[in-house]
């Protein structure tokens, strides 16, 4: 953290290349805006909010940021340029002009804060007026070619569009961090030419401006070229999106969590797992979701925004959304936990059974093809196969509660809003209507009829 830096985040941008009616910045990977990593980025180095230069899309974007940044408004699309000149008013009004200014982009979510220090550090020790993030890449594509003197120092940065052949076979290239002296910054920006052929301002063209001033200009080379890696297109919004679950993964298994096929899991950077649990292959794990220790994903199951207790086990298949699961249950296999479900400790859900706004106590079982919703289900109560709450009358939705020790026999429905006491059984194949007391036998059978020989004359029948 460092009290005597600024930060820039360029996010005026629409980002044609996404195909998209939303602005590139908002489009999530692993769970979050991939503006949002650039503001925690930021928010690690340096202990003001970073001014945020927008144009597209602009109130959606400061609706959706808030507090975490200051805004300027850049109205034209005329470079990068002419976007961080945006920021002047803001950070002259403070005295900013004397401090170091730290320019990111805001569609370059990777970049660790290890590698800005560095940056950071290079910067003071040289005494540069201006030092930046490269990069080496195999295929430069689009990227900004670094051109170096014979002596190895960095002489300019030539656009893409404005390289020579020669030129473009440089593999060492621009990634669009920057860290300025801030007397260096602004004023030069004012006397930048547009004379290129896009017809903007480059903030690249202040390397040379800054050489022919007398200036030092350094540059560091990212270790590792994915930190620089800017989203600009849906393949390349994937390898974010890849990446940083990458690095959620490799974490959680630093801190003691078992993956059995790494690279098939979809997790979002705000799930958390506790130590010693076991996450198998083709597992989802998305939005909110906390998940104990010593806890068992099985295959297929996909959760989101789901609190899993300890020592939890998840059948393959098990699909859960908005719901709480405590300590020691067992869920599945293919189970479907819908909004509003808390299953307390101990609590069996078995194949094929779904619930919705409904709460198990301790110990309850629902082991087979049912639909429990609209529940309140007390503790140690029995669910046997095939159990209906008809808690739906075309209208309103209606409550069902099954107190604590209940037996529901198999193939049962319970027409809400309705109430079976304490203790209380209800025999297979009833519809149950009205409230059952305490201990007491619920039974709604048609009586058996057998009428003797029927099948064989039927048969006889079909035969003439």
């Amino acid at each position: 953290m460092n009290d005597n830096l600024e930060v820039i985040i360029l996010a005026a941008g629409l980002g044609t290349r996404m195909k998209s009616a939303t602005i590139k910045i908002l489009h999530h990977a692993a769970g979050r805006p991939i503006i949002d990593y650039v503001l925690d980025l930021a928010a690690e180095l340096s202990p003001a909010p970073p001014v945020m230069v927008v144009g597209y899309q602009r109130d959606a974007v400061q609706e959706a940021i808030g507090s975490r940044a200051r805004f300027a408004v850049q109205d034209q699309q005329l470079g990068t340029g002419h976007a961080v000149l945006q920021a002047a008013p803001l950070l002259e009004a403070d005295g900013g002009s004397a401090k170091r200014i730290l320019i990111l982009s805001g569609d370059v979510p990777l970049t660790r804060p290890e590698t800005l220090r560095q940056l950071l550090d290079e910067h003071e020790r040289s005494g540069n007026a201006l030092t930046l993030l490269t990069m080496k890449l195999d295929q430069p594509a689009m990227y900004g070619r670094i051109v170096r003197d014979a002596d190895g120092a960095v002489v300019r940065i030539v656009e893409a569009k404005d390289a020579s052949e020669e030129e473009k076979q440089i593999g060492e290239v621009n990634a669009g961090i920057y860290v300025f002296g801030g007397e260096h910054l602004f004023d030069n920006l004012r006397n930048l030419s547009n004379e290129n052929a896009q017809g903007e301002y480059y903030l690249t063209d202040l390397l040379a401006v800054l050489r022919e001033g007398g200036h030092r200009v350094g540059a560091v080379v990212a270790h590792d070229p994915v930190e620089a890696l800017g989203v600009n297109s849906r393949g390349e919004l994937a390898q974010v999106e890849s990446e940083i679950q990458r690095r959620v993964v490799r974490n959680l298994m630093a801190e003691g969590v078992t993956f059995r096929n790494p690279a098939t899991v979809v997790i979002d950077s705000t799930v958390t797992i506790g130590a010693d649990s076991v996450v198998y292959p083709f597992v989802t794990l998305e939005g909110a979701t906390r998940i104990g220790q010593g806890c068992l994903i099985e295959p297929g199951v996909h959760l989101v925004n789901v609190t899993v207790g300890a020592n939890v086990h998840l059948k393959t298949g098990t699909v859960a959304e908005d719901a709480i699961i405590e300590d020691d249950a067992t869920v599945g296999p293919y189970a479907h936990l819908r909004p509003g479900t808390q299953l307390g400790r101990h609590v069996k859900i078995g194949n094929f059974v779904e619930t919705k706004k409904a709460v198990f106590g301790e110990g309850a079982k629902a082991s087979h093809l049912s639909y429990i919703g609209d529940a309140e289900i007390g503790a140690d109560v029995n669910i046997g196969a095939g159990t209906i709450t008809c808690n739906y009358d075309g209208v309103n939705k209606h409550k069902t509660v099954l107190e604590d020790g209940v037996f529901i026999g198999s193939d049962t429905q319970l027409v809400a809003p309705v109430r079976v006491g304490r203790g209380a059984y209800v025999g297979a194949g009833s519809t149950i209507t009205k409230d059952v007391p305490a201990d007491a036998l619920a039974l709604s059978r048609t009586p058996q009829r057998i009428v003797a020989g029927w099948a064989a004359r039927k048969k006889e029948s079909r035969e003439k």
